[in-house]
């Protein structure tokens, strides 16, 4: 896909200013997690499935990768605003990213590894409690001390 004319120099900065890791939401995710007690990789290579890809945090030996999806680059269906300019490139674009994520999950999931989004917009506390309950399914003990505490990052929502 040839990459178009920027259609300002703001919108330039504001491109070259997107991270691929680090984000706000995943920092804060990440944060949280550490916390609670829970140790993890981030920023991890897997290769499953015939695939290779990155996920923003790894329990390996509980082989679950985690996933803080931007609604814009993932096209949130609560969130997401198509661009009004360079629609030929934003299209095909964020259709690839969209067929992407699912062809990374299901390759994961196909190798044995337990895959959850979590969209940036959900709450850190809501996405701490989805990500313990994952570890719980998956028998990590730690996860399960954590949520029958129901300590104030992962207590039951009301």
């Amino acid at each position: 896909m040839p990459y178009p004319e920027p259609s300002s120099p703001e919108a330039t900065a504001v491109g070259k200013a997107n991270r691929r890791t680090g984000t706000k939401p995943e920092v804060e995710l990440r944060r949280a997690l550490h916390a609670t007690g829970l140790r993890f990789r981030k920023d991890l290579l897997i290769r499953a499935g015939g695939t290779r890809t990155r996920a923003d945090v790894v329990f390996p030996k509980q082989r679950l990768a985690v996933f803080v999806d931007g609604c814009f680059w993932h096209v949130c269906p609560e969130h997401f605003h198509m661009p009004k300019t360079n629609l030929g490139y934003w299209e095909p674009k964020l259709q690839a990213n969209i067929e992407r994520d699912a062809r990374v999950s299901k390759g994961l999931s196909a190798d044995g590894w337990q895959v959850v989004r979590c969209w940036e917009h959900v709450g850190v506390d809501d996405a701490v409690r989805v990500v313990a309950a994952a570890l719980v399914g998956l028998g990590h003990v730690r996860a399960g001390e954590l949520l029958a505490a129901a300590s104030p990052v992962v207590a039951p929502p009301p």
